[in-house]
């Protein structure tokens, strides 16, 4: 029986566009094949040829940044993969809807109301699909705790609490690129907040509400470092400012990136600004941040529960915790994805050795290797019981054992499972709705109403 291949095209060659292009030339090529691909920056188009190239892949067809239409059409491409920055989300996502091509975006959805109403209307008029992909569901702790709460393990829930801290590698990280800015990101409530959001949407099956949030830029940007007195910093980490710089070098400084270091990050980005001036290595202590790198936020969800959710990008380690209360007893999941940031006599960071693959490397690349974080435990404790801790099964891959999950249900097309992983078009909305009404809240100091479906 011969299967026919769905025809895929890829709008966005950054870094996350590795994990799609492997997954369509290695486990996936037997129902899906690259027909074509563009990005606004040829030298990551070239890079990416020369990868494929290497491996014997055929290479898609090359289109502008502005074919969307055309290339759909010449192509007659079934489904499209969005892997561009945040804030072109909403026209992308709309132009190949209207072309006649389901869509693959990677979260967030996009980033203000005016994007979810521009998506919703191309949803309504095109009858196509969109499927935001959320592989921290895949997870198999964050599996485990959905099939506690969803098989009634506590009972009803009343409230869940959240704390996310990102450390000094991987919260930094979006102190230097695109992210930084708020009208290309939405900020860190949009662009990694929603990956979290949506967790809880999903873990109690509720819908938010409203939403109150407080926060502010407390540690990156240049006000803060002059605060604390730090000494004037070169304004990137790749190429040093002057020559006494050049010859003292950056290795002495654990919050400078230098590209040169990654082949990978080089070509990619150092080698390709020359064709659009974008910097991928800016310095986190530098001007024009206006993201807030502290944030708490307050979630009221239709079903009368309630969260309360903080998220800090400078901590020492990384991971998050969270417990969910319910009428018969309380979950409780803590996770600690890297113990520790070091510092290398070199002056360079050293990776806690703690880390068993797990989470994403700093360039946001995530580990392939089978991971079962020696750093997690998921415990149960229901009324009038002795708590007792849940196993939780190995995964395969990053983002905690779920990228391999999440892509044999999205190569394969399955929409439900017993768990309900597999997230639609509607789940994109409430995901960022809570990020969108917080965004709002910061700026009015008031509870706001979401706009979930």
């Amino acid at each position: 029986m011969t299967t026919t291949r769905e025809r895929y095209a890829l709008i966005g060659t950054g870094h996350r566009s590795q994990m799609y292009l492997d997954a369509i030339a290695g486990p996936h090529a037997d129902v899906a094949e690259l027909v074509a691909w563009s990005d606004s920056n040829p030298g990551r188009l070239d890079h990416y040829e020369a990868v494929l190239a290497e491996q014997g892949v055929p290479l898609p067809a090359r289109y502008g940044p502005d074919d969307v239409e055309r290339l759909i059409a010449e192509e007659r491409v079934d489904r499209v993969i969005v892997t561009t920055p945040d804030f072109t989300h909403a026209e992308i996502v709309s132009r190949a809807l209207l072309a006649g091509a389901d869509v693959v975006v990677e979260k967030p959805l996009t980033i203000d109301r005016e994007g979810v109403e521009r998506i919703a209307a191309a949803v309504a008029e095109s009858g196509r699909n969109v499927v935001t992909t959320f592989n921290y569901r895949y997870s198999p702790r964050n599996s485990e705790l959905r099939r506690i709460v969803q098989d009634g393990g506590i009972g009803r829930v009343t409230s869940v609490h959240f704390e996310w801290v990102l450390d000094t590698v991987h919260g930094a990280d979006y102190f230097r690129r695109w992210h930084r800015e708020k009208e290309h990101s939405g900020g860190l409530l949009i662009h990694k907040a929603s990956h979290h959001f949506d967790l809880v949407n999903w873990w109690i099956g509720a819908r938010p509400a409203s939403v109150y949030a407080t926060g502010g830029l407390r540690f990156y940007g240049d006000a803060n470092a002059a605060e604390r007195g730090l000494a004037a910093r070169p304004g990137r980490g790749s190429v040093p400012d002057d020559a006494e710089a050049a010859a003292r070098g950056r290795s002495n400084d654990p919050f400078a990136l230098d590209l040169r270091d990654d082949p990978r990050l080089e070509s990619l980005y150092l080698r390709a600004e020359q064709h659009d001036g974008y910097l991928r290595d800016r310095d986190v202590f530098s001007p024009g941040i206006d993201i807030e790198d502290n944030l708490s936020v307050l979630v009221a969800y239709d079903g009368g529960a309630s969260l309360s959710y903080s998220l800090n990008a400078h901590a020492p380690w990384e991971g998050y915790r969270v417990a969910v209360n319910g009428t018969e007893g309380r979950v409780e999941l803590e996770v600690v994805e890297r113990a520790a940031v070091l510092v290398g006599a070199d002056g360079r960071v050293v990776l806690d050795p703690s880390l068993s693959g797990d989470g994403e490397t700093a360039d946001g690349a995530a580990s392939a290797a089978p991971v079962r974080s020696r750093g997690e435990r998921l415990v149960l404790q229901r009324h009038w019981e002795e708590a007792r801790e849940v196993e939780i099964p190995e995964g395969v891959g990053g983002h905690g054992g779920g990228d391999a999950f999440l892509l044999r249900h999205l190569f394969d097309r399955v929409t439900e499972d017993e768990l309900g992983r597999p997230a639609g078009y509607d789940d994109g909305v409430r995901a960022i709705s809570v990020g969108i009404a917080g965004n709002e809240s910061l700026l009015t100091g008031r509870p706001v109403a979401t706009i979930a479906p």
